[in-house]
C-alpha cells in the first residue's frame, strides 16, 4: 500500500502541495516558538567581563512570595524576581576568603556612568572599580592603571569610538553629578574575550563613593585543583553561617553573566511568557489548520476511495494507503520545517534584542526538543485529520458513493455538536470573566483564548452556519450579479459542507487578525491614557546615568515660574503582610516629595494627605487597602526592591485608575534602595504665571551649570512614552502577523484545493454552453460570498474577546484602533480569495472541455 500511495502523491499534486505547506510552515513556526520557549528556560548567559572569575557572590533577586494561608502546607509557593540589585554586605568579603580552596576574593562595586565629552558624548558606559580587572578580560595596553580621584582607564573599543586616548581629559557623569578625568591608560581585552558592553574604571576609593558604597557582587578566583562543586558548596554553607549572608547566592559558569547584565533575569520572565502565549496559539492554529487542510485534501478523495472499494479494496487498506501518504508527507514536511525552523527563531529573537525585551547576551537554543515536539505533533494531527477526513468516505457503501449526485453534505454528528457547544460556552465564559474578574491591561491574558474557542466553535458549526447566511444573503447576490450569481449560490447551497471548509480559512485568519490588532491597539492607547492622566509635571530634569543629585529638588524649587518641583523614582515592591495586597508581579511604588506631591501627581486624595509622606509612610490606592484591610494610620509591611523590608504607615487613600494601581512613598525612603540608590527625575510644576515654554527656558539654563542634566518638557515626554509603547506593542504585531500569514497561507491552499478539484465540473459546464467568461465570473461571486461569509464570522469571533476586554480596560464598548486596520483585513482576504480562486479556475480552464468533463476529481 505504502507503492501504492507515492504512486498516487504523484497524481495528486494540489492535495501534496498543499498538506506539506501546511505542515512545513506549521512546523517553522511552532520550531521558532519553541526555540524561544528553551531560550527562556535556559537563559544561558556566557560571562564576558566575570569571565576569570570561577565562582561569583551575588545578591539573591529570587524572592518567594508569602503564602496567602500560612497555616495551609499544600499550598504552592510562588516566586518572583526583584526589580533592583540586591547589594552585597562588604562584611562577606572576609567570609569568602576564609573559605579553603578560596585563592582571591574582590569586591566588586558597579554602577553606571556616562561619557560627556569626546565624539558623541552622552554614551552609557558601565563603570567599575580597578581592583575588579584582575578577573576581566582587561589588560591596560597603554598608559597605566588609575591612583588619583580624577583618574580613570577606558576601554579600547569605547576610547576609539570617542576619538580618547591616554593623556586625555573628558568629563564623566555618574551618581548625580559630573567630573572632568584624565584618562590614564586604555584597556584592551585580551583576544577572543571580547566584551560587549563599553567599560571605564576608576580608582577603588573613587569607585566606593560613586558607588555609594555599595558592593555589587564578590568576585572569586579558587586555589588551583580546586572541584568547583565542592567550593561553591563549602562557600554556600560559610555564607549561611554569618549575617547577610541568606541575602546572597553563589553562582558559576552561564550563571555568572546574569551578574553582569541584571535584566537577563527580568528578559527571562518576559520570554518565557511570551513564547508560551503565543507557542500555545500558534500550535493551536497549527493544528487547526493542518488538520483542516488534511481533512480537505482527503474529503475531495471521495469518489476515489468508492471506486477502490468497489475494486475490491478493504477500509483497512485505504487507511494504511492514506497513512502512507500521510507520513511522506508529514516526513518531508518535518524535513524542510526542521531546516529553516533555527533560522526563523533565531530572526525572531533577534527582532526582540532589538526592541530590548531581551538582553542580547543570552544565547539563542534550539534543541532538538521543541524540534521533535512541533514535528510531532503536527504529525498526529495531519494523520488525525487525515482519519476523520476519510472515515465516511471508507466507511460508505460503494454503489452509493459512485453515484454522480452523492454530494457529502452530511455534517451533524453528536460529538461535533457536544464540542461545538462546549468551545462557544467556554468563548462566553471566558468571555464574562474578562468584563466580572479583570480590570486594566491584564484582561488581554484572555483574549486569545476567547477567540480561539470562538473560532473553533463556529468552526464545528460552520456548515450549517454558512447555509444559513447563504440562504439569506442570495436573494441580494441574485440581483446585483445576474445568471452567474445565481449559479454561484446554487453552487454553495448544493456544497456547503465544501463551501464551509474554505470559509472557516477565512474566518480564522480574519478573526485573529482583527482579534489580536485591535486588541493590542486598545491596550496601546489605554496605556497612553493612563500615563497622560497621571503625567501633572510640565518639565523633568534626568541625568544622563546614575541618577539625579536629591539635593537639586529645592534649587529648582526656588527658580522663577516654578509651582512645585519633587524627586521621582519608580519602583516595585511586595506587600509581604498582608499577601493578598497585590498579585505575584508585585505593587507598583512611586516616589515622590511629600510637600508638592498633590501638585507634581495625578493623585486626588479621599482620605488623609500627600503632604504627610515624610518618613517611613505610604499612600495606597482604596481598592488595594480594602484587600489589604487596612485604613489610614495603619502599618503594612513592605518588601522593596532590593529585598530590603520597611514598615510604612498608610498617610492617606487616594482611587486608582483600575489595572494602573500605583502606591505613593517618599523618594527618599524608596530611592536608596534601587540599583542606583538616586531619584531618577526631578519633576517640575510651573505657576499660573508661567508659560510651560518659559519653564523650560528657564530650566536648561539651570541645567547648563549642571554638566550631563537634562531638561524634556510634557510633550516630550508622551512622546517618549508612545514611542516606548510602540516599541513594545510592535513585537506582539510581528508575533501575531507570523502566525496570521500562515492562517493566509491556509486560507489560499483550501482554496486553490477546492477550486482545483471541480476540473469535471467546469468541464460539463463548457459543454452545456457556459464560456470561460462566465465560469470565471461564477468563480468570482463564490469566492466574494465565501469571504464575506468569514469576515462576518471572522468579526464574530473577534469581538468575542475585543468587547470584553474593552469594557474591562476602557469601559468602552468599543475598541481603540484605526478603521484601516479593518479595511486593510478585508481588503486583503479579498484579494488572496480572488487571486487563488481566480488563478486556479484559470488554470483549470486551460484543458479541453471533452478531457475536463471526462476528468477525475
Amino acid at each position: 500500500m505504502f507503492a501504492l500511495a507515492w504512486r498516487t502523491l504523484r497524481f495528486r499534486k494540489g492535495g501534496f502541495v498543499a498538506t506539506f505547506l501546511a505542515l512545513a510552515f506549521g512546523t517553522v513556526i511552532v520550531m521558532a516558538c519553541g526555540g524561544l520557549l528553551e531560550t527562556g528556560v535556559r537563559n544561558n548567559a556566557p560571562p564576558q567581563r566575570l569571565a576569570g572569575a570561577d565562582l561569583v557572590v551575588t545578591g539573591d533577586r529570587d524572592y518567594q512570595l508569602p503564602k496567602k494561608h500560612p497555616s495551609d502546607p499544600e499550598e504552592d509557593v510562588e516566586s518572583a524576581v526583584l526589580s533592583e540589585r540586591v547589594p552585597v554586605r562588604e562584611g562577606l568579603q572576609k567570609a569568602v576568603r576564609s573559605v579553603t580552596g578560596v585563592r582571591s576574593a574582590l569586591a566588586e562595586r558597579d554602577f553606571e556612568a556616562a561619557l560627556l565629552g569626546g565624539k558623541g558624548g552622552g554614551a552609557q558606559v558601565a563603570a567599575h572599580g580597578w581592583e575588579s580587572a584582575a578577573v576581566t578580560p582587561f589588560r591596560t595596553s597603554g598608559g597605566r592603571a588609575p591612583t588619583a580621584a580624577d583618574e580613570m582607564v577606558l576601554d579600547a573599543h569605547t576610547a576609539r569610538a570617542h576619538g580618547l586616548s591616554a593623556g586625555d581629559r573628558v568629563r564623566v557623569a555618574a551618581h548625580g553629578g559630573s567630573r572632568t578625568y584624565e584618562v590614564t591608560g586604555i584597556a584592551a581585552p585580551a583576544k577572543g574575550r571580547g566584551v560587549a558592553q563599553p567599560t571605564v574604571f576608576f580608582s577603588t576609593e573613587r569607585a566606593r563613593e560613586l558607588s555609594g558604597d555599595r558592593v555589587a557582587d564578590i568576585a572569586v578566583t579558587a586555589a588551583p585543583g580546586q572541584d568547583m562543586a565542592e567550593l561553591k558548596s563549602r562557600m554556600g554553607d560559610a555564607l549561611s553561617k554569618v549575617p547577610g549572608g541568606g541575602s546572597v547566592k553563589v553562582v558559576s559558569g552561564d550563571d555568572r553573566g546574569a551578574v553582569e547584565y541584571p535584566d537577563v533575569l527580568e528578559g527571562r520572565e518576559t520570554l518565557i511568557v511570551l513564547a508560551s502565549v503565543f507557542g500555545g496559539l500558534a500550535t493551536l492554529v497549527a493544528v487547526f489548520v493542518v488538520a483542516g487542510t488534511v481533512a480537505l485534501s482527503v474529503k475531495q478523495r471521495h469518489r476515489e476511495f468508492a471506486l477502490m472499494r468497489a475494486t475490491g479494496a478493504t477500509p483497512r487498506q485505504l487507511r494504511r494507503m492514506l497513512l502512507g501518504e500521510t507520513l511522506m508527507v508529514a516526513v518531508l514536511a518535518a524535513v524542510a520545517g526542521w531546516l529553516a525552523g533555527p533560522y526563523a527563531g533565531s530572526w525572531l529573537y533577534d527582532r526582540l534584542v532589538a526592541a530590548d525585551l531581551v538582553e542580547g547576551i543570552v544565547v539563542h537554543s534550539q534543541g532538538w526538543v521543541p524540534s521533535a515536539a512541533a514535528a510531532g505533533a503536527l504529525l498526529l494531527t495531519a494523520l488525525g485529520g487525515g482519519w476523520v477526513g476519510a472515515h465516511r468516505a471508507i466507511r460508505t457503501r460503494p454503489g452509493e458513493a459512485l453515484s454522480d449526485a452523492a454530494l457529502d453534505e452530511r455534517w451533524v454528528h453528536p460529538v461535533r455538536i457536544i464540542l461545538g457547544v462546549l468551545c462557544l460556552a467556554g468563548a462566553g465564559t471566558l468571555a464574562l470573566l474578562t468584563v466580572l474578574l479583570f480590570d486594566g491591561p491584564i484582561a488581554a491574558s484572555t483574549a486569545g483564548p476567547t477567540v480561539m474557542c470562538a473560532v473553533i466553535g463556529l468552526a464545528l458549526f460552520g456548515p450549517g452556519i454558512t447555509k444559513v447566511v447563504t440562504v439569506l444573503v442570495s436573494p441580494l447576490v441574485r440581483v446585483v450579479t445576474g445568471p452567474s450569481g445565481e449559479l454561484a449560490v446554487l453552487n454553495s447551497r448544493a456544497r456547503t459542507v465544501r463551501m464551509a471548509s474554505v470559509v472557516v480559512p477565512v474566518m480564522l485568519a480574519s478573526g485573529m487578525a482583527l482579534g489580536n490588532i485591535y486588541l493590542q491597539t486598545t491596550q496601546e492607547q489605554v496605556t497612553k491614557e493612563a500615563f497622560r492622566e497621571n503625567l501633572r509635571a510640565d518639565a523633568v530634569l534626568t541625568a544622563p546615568a546614575g541618577g539625579v543629585d536629591p539635593g537639586l529638588v529645592d534649587r529648582v524649587r526656588s527658580l522663577d515660574g516654578v509651582a512645585a518641583a519633587g524627586a521621582y523614582v519608580s519602583t516595585t515592591g511586595f506587600v509581604e503582610r498582608p499577601r493578598s495586597a497585590q498579585s505575584e508581579d508585585g505593587l507598583p511604588l512611586q516616589g515622590v516629595t511629600g510637600r508638592d506631591a498633590s501638585s507634581t501627581t495625578a493623585v486626588t486624595p479621599v482620605k488623609g494627605a500627600l503632604k504627610d509622606l515624610t518618613g517611613r509612610t505610604v499612600a495606597l490606592p482604596e481598592a488595594l487597602a480594602k484587600k489589604a484591610d487596612r485604613d489610614v494610620g495603619d502599618t503594612i509591611r513592605m518588601r522593596l526592591g532590593d529585598g530590603a523590608v520597611v514598615p510604612l504607615k498608610v498617610v492617606a487613600l487616594f482611587e486608582g485608575r483600575a489595572g494602573f494601581e500605583t502606591a505613593l512613598a517618599p523618594s527618599s525612603v524608596l530611592a536608596p534602595h534601587t540599583t542606583t540608590g538616586l531619584p531618577q527625575q526631578i519633576v517640575v510644576r510651573a505657576d499660573s504665571r508661567t508659560s510651560q515654554g518659559e519653564l523650560t527656558a528657564a530650566l536648561r539654563e539651570f541645567a547648563a551649570t549642571q554638566p550631563g542634566l537634562g531638561v524634556a518638557d510634557r510633550d516630550a515626554l508622551l512622546a517618549a512614552n508612545a514611542d516606548d509603547a510602540r516599541m513594545q506593542a510592535w513585537v506582539n504585531y510581528l508575533m501575531v502577523g507570523m502566525i496570521v500569514a500562515y492562517t493566509a497561507i491556509a486560507l489560499v491552499n483550501s482554496l486553490v484545493l477546492s477550486v482545483s478539484n471541480r476540473r469535471r465540473e467546469f468541464g460539463l459546464q463548457r459543454l452545456n454552453g457556459a464560456t470561460g467568461g462566465q465560469v470565471l465570473r461564477m468563480i468570482t461571486v463564490e469566492a466574494l460570498l465565501v469571504t464575506g461569509v468569514g469576515l462576518l464570522l471572522g468579526a464574530l469571533a473577534a469581538s468575542t474577546s475585543l468587547i470584553p476586554f474593552s469594557v474591562a480596560a476602557s469601559d468602552s464598548w468599543i475598541p481603540s484602533g484605526p478603521l484601516w486596520i479593518a479595511g486593510a483585513v478585508v481588503g486583503t482576504a479579498c484579494t488572496l480569495a480572488l487571486g487563488a480562486s481566480l488563478l486556479s479556475a484559470w488554470s483549470v480552464l486551460r484543458h479541453r472541455p471533452v478531457e475536463a468533463a471526462v476528468a477525475a476529481e
